[in-house]
């Protein structure tokens, strides 16, 4: 028996260590959808019943759906021997080595615990303990697994914080107190300690990155405004300036610079359709050199911009890649009840939301818009989510000119709500502040990326979104369905899930919107925005069950209101 350990106990000399050919930075460019290695192991360890697998997991989740791969080493799945600590380690650090995130879910000894981490430090990954700390009576009072129960009835024997002690990390990364704390907030501590080392990149956490001066510098940021040289911007200029300040745009902080310009123009990967600020060359020339200067918009100063960066505008390659054309009637090329975004999250929050599905738009809402959203929801109700808020965010800032005006739409969408066809208790109306470019596939992705950094995890996307006829050929300018798809592949967005917009026509039968079926197409009427517009403007009424009739009388109210001008 003695001969027999010895010899388990040898190692083979003709083990070699065999290092990779692949580069930690290599695989960092190809792991994931989000570039840079971010190997690491967080080492989460408490009590039983403390909370470590709960928010493991949702830290799993919320990483994964944030396209970072990670897995979890749950110490209920892993036999409690002692060799079976080091195996842990050893394969949570190869994990690490892989460029995936590994959680450890282990109540341990200390001594194990250090020893993880060594094995981690001598390979030159990060180890991050996080203390799981919840009191001993709300661990008792969880005992999902009843263990406690049977450790107080001497069913047990050494279990940990009953009649064994429990061994406290002596300087760990991270405390969590999970008996005060919800399981997102306890997610969000993570991730910002991941952030804070540079495991995971800003935009991954939830916060906004409003950039309003806080009230208590307002006084101070007001008096070298007015000192500071200026450059008055346009109504446009001023959206955007809108745009930025109340976060639609994180993880930006101002205007683009030239690298992040660059990235959207040749990779689309930072915020598609996004602005930068445009200046005249005498703008340049005048502030070049200045740390700062201010925004002027009729005769108000309204930001201040730091550090500038001045870099060419090459309009017609900016034109061409972003829109797909540099047609000079282009209308964005030729001109180039309000939630503000953290208030969004708020009303979600006191809503008590589990799902937020959002629709954009830029027109009246009629009964096929309004069958697409109650069709949402009900698709929610039937995966298991028990209150799904609708956000309707129609856009507010610069549109064509034959496009309805905002204060007419809100009008509209009221009317909409006051005659129930959306339900007013599970719905939420703010504007979205943004300009309209009709960039079509490129603009929806910023679209959708602004509706997710508010809160939403579902968005209904349409036919052609934010497109429209060619300025010359009236022809459509984009595929009517490659904003859709685009969305469905876009970087980025992997924390929102596409809802298909189903195509919705008046069904002649039902009188009625209803949804198309080309087995009963003579069934069913197309009822263009033509149509409308010119049905609209001679005060007639569309077939009974296109639009609530007070909704009607709003755009009828509009089109002969020009009619008078």
């Amino acid at each position: 028996i003695s001969q027999n350990k010895t010899k388990r106990n040898c190692l083979a000399t003709n083990i070699v260590y065999q290092a990779h050919h692949v580069s930690r930075s290599k695989r960092g460019q190809v792991v994931g959808t989000r570039g840079g290695f971010r190997g690491c192991t967080v080492w989460l360890t408490g009590l039983s019943g403390a909370g470590k697998t709960t928010v493991g997991f949702a830290l799993e989740e919320y990483l994964v759906s944030h396209a970072i791969p990670c897995y979890s080493l749950d110490g209920d799945n892993i036999r409690h021997e002692k060799k079976n600590i080091r195996r842990i380690a050893e394969v949570a650090k190869l994990f690490a080595d892989a460029g995936s995130f590994s959680f450890i879910y282990y109540n341990h000894p200390l001594q194990d615990r250090n020893e993880a981490r060594k094995i981690h430090e001598n390979s030159g990954l990060p180890f991050f303990e996080v203390f799981v700390n919840a009191p001993l009576e709300v661990c008792e009072s969880r005992d999902v697994k009843g263990l406690y129960k049977k450790a107080r009835a001497g069913e047990i024997k050494g279990f940990t914080g009953i009649d064994s002690e429990y061994e406290k990390p002596d300087s760990p990364e991270l405390v969590l107190k999970t008996g005060e704390l919800t399981v997102n907030e306890c997610i969000q501590q993570l991730v910002e300690l991941l952030k804070d080392q540079g495991i995971v990149p800003s935009g991954v956490t939830e916060e906004v990155n409003e950039l309003f001066v806080p009230e208590n510098k307002l006084d101070l940021a007001l008096s070298d405004a007015n000192i500071l040289p200026t450059v008055t911007i346009t109504k446009l200029d001023l959206q955007w300036v809108q745009v930025l300040a109340e976060g639609w745009a994180t993880p930006l902080k101002g205007f683009m610079r030239e690298r992040e310009f660059l990235q959207v123009l040749h990779f689309s990967t930072l915020l598609d359709g996004n602005d930068i600020l445009q200046l005249q060359t005498e703008d340049k020339e005048r502030l070049d050199g200045c740390a700062a200067f201010a925004l002027e918009y009729k005769g108000r100063r309204v930001a201040i911009l730091r550090n500038p960066e001045f870099y060419e505008h090459r309009k017609e390659e900016r034109c061409a890649r972003q829109w797909g054309t540099t047609c000079p009637q282009h209308p964005y090329i030729k001109v180039r009840n309000k939630y503000m975004l953290s208030e969004l999250r708020q009303r979600f929050k006191e809503m008590g939301a589990d799902a937020v599905f959002a629709f954009q738009l830029r027109n009246p809402v009629h009964n096929g818009h309004a069958l697409l959203m109650q069709d949402t929801k009900r698709r929610l109700l039937e995966r298991g989510y028990k209150n799904p808020v609708l956000l309707l965010h129609p856009l507010g800032g610069w549109t064509k000119e034959d496009d309805v005006p905002l204060d007419w739409r809100m009008r509209q969408h009221a009317a909409v709500l006051e005659e129930g066809v959306l339900d007013p208790t599970t719905t939420i109306v703010a504007i979205f502040p943004s300009p309209m470019m009709y960039a079509g596939p490129t603009e929806v992705q910023w679209h959708c990326r602004a509706r997710m950094i508010a809160g939403a995890n579902f968005y209904i996307v349409g036919r052609d979104p934010a497109g429209m006829p060619h300025p010359e050929t009236k022809q459509d300018l984009y595929e009517p369905t490659h904003g859709g798809k685009v969305l469905t592949m876009a970087p980025g967005l992997t924390s929102v899930e596409i809802i298909p917009f189903r195509v919705a026509a008046y069904n002649k039968v039902k009188k009625a919107m209803d949804f198309y079926d080309k087995e009963r197409h003579d069934e069913f009427e197309f009822i263009s925005g033509t149509k409308m517009r010119r049905l609209a403007r001679s005060g007639e009424n569309p077939p009974d069950g296109f639009m609530a009739p007070k909704a009607w009388k709003v755009l009828t109210e509009y089109y002969l209101s020009l009619q008078k001008d």
